[in-house]
């Protein structure tokens, strides 16, 4: 990162890989916005043609800048290497697939500035349809909590720690500021601070759980993680893994062992550690067929 962070300025990144067209329109969505910011376009290697094309319609604009990586290396890696080169005081990763609507983020500015202990603040997620993703609110996924969310004793409108799975129940669009332990990573803003004290993104992670390693690194740190339910960004999902759903899979399943592995006082017993092993491979492996049907599916498209 820069020496010295420019106060005021927010650093937008943005991880490309095969994206698609949507990539166009969130980028524009974003340099939209009046405030200071600059979009730090971090590119896996995609070969779709996308990051040209954006390159082409902001030509003219000095807020965009693109770093190009020989290989797809992963979300955390890509979020870390665009973050090297950001000058902002803070630091907003946000998905390709995202809609940004404007005067959210000087909304979200507003926040962090008026609470010193938050250092992870999320928004609302939505869909097309205006529907928020569940994900939105999250505990972190411990053994406890899977097992009850996998077998559906979980009471998914319970906001009791004890009751509940790893997803919280969807809250009121004018519900106050909250902490939780963790937000969708879809859309997540740091003070730059923050970021660098906990060392970025664990890239040890390839695609998906890095978000939530996150999270939990920040709260570690003594600062809190924030949701904002009163401000909105429309996700279109997985535009990026659509083709490669049988990678994607994988990638998060070996998420969900590295976390287990870090976090969860369950990975202490030699024998949990196998069970949980067993389990999560052996779910990849039940829905190995249909995953495979659908990247054949959509590869004829």
């Amino acid at each position: 990162m820069s020496d010295v962070a420019r106060v005021g300025l927010t650093s937008v990144i943005i991880v490309a890989a095969d994206s698609g067209p949507l990539l166009r329109d969130c980028v524009a969505s974003m340099l939209a916005e009046a405030v200071s910011l600059e979009v730090i376009l971090v590119d896996n290697a995609s070969r779709d043609g996308e990051v040209e094309r954006v390159v082409a319609a902001h030509a003219s604009d000095a807020r965009l800048r693109v770093l190009r990586n020989a290989a797809n290396i992963g979300f955390g890696p890509a979020c870390n290497r665009g973050a090297a080169l950001a000058a902002g005081d803070a630091l907003l990763f946000l998905n390709p697939d995202c809609l940004w609507q404007c005067g959210t983020l000087e909304a979200l500015r507003a926040i962090l500035a008026s609470d010193v202990q938050i250092g992870l603040l999320g928004l609302c997620v939505i869909d097309a349809q205006g529907i928020p993703a569940r994900g939105n609110r999250r505990r972190e996924p411990t053994l406890r909590r899977a097992v009850m969310t996998f077998t559906g004793l979980a009471d998914m409108e319970s906001n009791s720690a004890e009751l509940g799975g790893v997803e919280m129940p969807i809250s009121d669009a004018d519900a106050p500021l909250e902490y939780i332990e963790a937000v969708s990573g879809a859309c997540m803003l740091l003070p730059r601070p923050v970021f660098e004290h906990i060392g970025g993104f664990d890239e040890g992670y390839f695609l998906h759980v890095e978000d939530l390693d996150l999270c939990r690194r920040v709260r570690d740190a003594g600062w809190r993680v924030a949701y904002a339910a009163h401000l909105q960004v429309t996700h279109a999902q997985g535009s990026s893994s659509r083709a490669r759903p049988v990678f994607v899979a994988r990638a998060k399943h070996r998420g969900m062992w590295r976390y287990f592995c870090k976090f969860d006082p369950a990975a202490d017993s030699a024998v949990l550690r196998v069970i949980v092993w067993l389990g999560i491979w052996t779910h990849f492996l039940f829905k190995l067929p249909v995953l495979a049907m659908r990247g054949v599916f959509r590869a004829r498209r």
